[in-house]
């Protein structure tokens, strides 16, 4: 069953076209993980199929009534205002004490419960973040590289407890990482993104494809590199998909993400399943 879908989306933040010509779905139950450098899009389009970000042309398609969680790429905190972990999966929908502190013994950190967001740790504030996106059992989790500014061991522990979600709940990831080791041992599928679909397809098939070598290079201990992205590579055929033009245009557009206030993004994400598009509204 297909949860969300994109057709033809094209995002403009005003002369500058950060996305064009995407084409893509999430099926229930895979792993999707979204790779591409810095300034491709990879956030304008998770938050395009939210419909938190609107899509200048092309339509966003959501099964009617899917339940969403999301956890954005980093939060802005105000430290001056006191808000527990508690208080903060009561966010934007109070939750019960029962509930909240399921969510968050489930992620680990049932002990902060009472603790200041400002006070906790990288790795805790993750883990709260990734308890507030599980409540509600959601059939989607929308996680915008959630591993950012772990250490090597917190990496590790966090993408196990995805899995470990994914296989007790049977919810469906959508996820933009730059961990590539663990994006080939986890994913279904694997997405190159460089404002267009550079190519697609499960991780072995990606792996070989030549538009992900121009993106992506072989580090130290066997582990994949990021290094930076030249557009001087050919789009062949041999892949799940493909495009045949060449990497000619312009990324230098910010991503965007950072700029936005989480939680208008956590609103925003939680009326995500009443379904939205660059062209008005459509359900799957």
């Amino acid at each position: 069953m297909t949860l969300v879908s994109v057709q033809s989306l094209a995002v403009r933040f005003g002369g500058a076209e950060v996305l064009r010509d995407i084409d893509l779905s999430v099926s229930a139950s895979e792993i999707v993980t979204i790779v591409g450098p810095n300034g491709s899009g990879k956030s304008t389009l998770l938050r395009a199929m939210l419909g938190i970000q609107p899509a200048s042309s092309g339509r966003v398609m959501r099964k009617a009534g899917l339940r969403i969680g999301y956890v954005p790429q980093r939060l802005a905190i105000d430290r001056s205002l006191p808000m527990t972990a508690r208080r903060f999966l009561s966010l934007p929908r109070r939750v019960s004490d029962a509930e909240a502190a399921a969510a968050l013994d489930r992620c680990g950190v049932g002990a902060v419960a009472e603790r200041q967001l400002v006070d906790l740790s990288g790795g805790q504030l993750q883990r709260v973040l990734f308890a507030r996106a599980l409540i509600g059992r959601p059939e989607l989790l929308v996680l915008d590289e959630p591993t950012q500014g772990l250490d090597q061991p917190g990496e590790a522990a966090f993408y196990q407890l995805i899995a470990d979600v994914r296989a007790e709940t049977g919810a469906a990831v959508l996820m933009v990482s730059h961990d590539l080791h663990v994006v080939m041992a986890a994913s279904d599928r694997v997405i190159c993104l460089n404002g267009h679909v550079c190519c697609e397809g499960t991780p072995q098939v990606v792996r070989d494809a030549p538009e992900y070598r121009a993106l992506f290079g072989y580090g130290t201990q066997g582990a994949l590199a990021l290094y930076r992205h030249d557009h001087d590579h050919n789009h062949g055929p041999g892949l799940a998909h493909h495009h045949d033009a060449a990497c000619d245009h312009d990324h230098s557009a910010p991503d965007h993400a950072a700029k936005d206030h989480a939680a208008k993004e956590y609103t925003a994400a939680g009326h995500a399943g009443e379904g939205h598009s660059g062209t008005g509204p459509h359900h799957a």
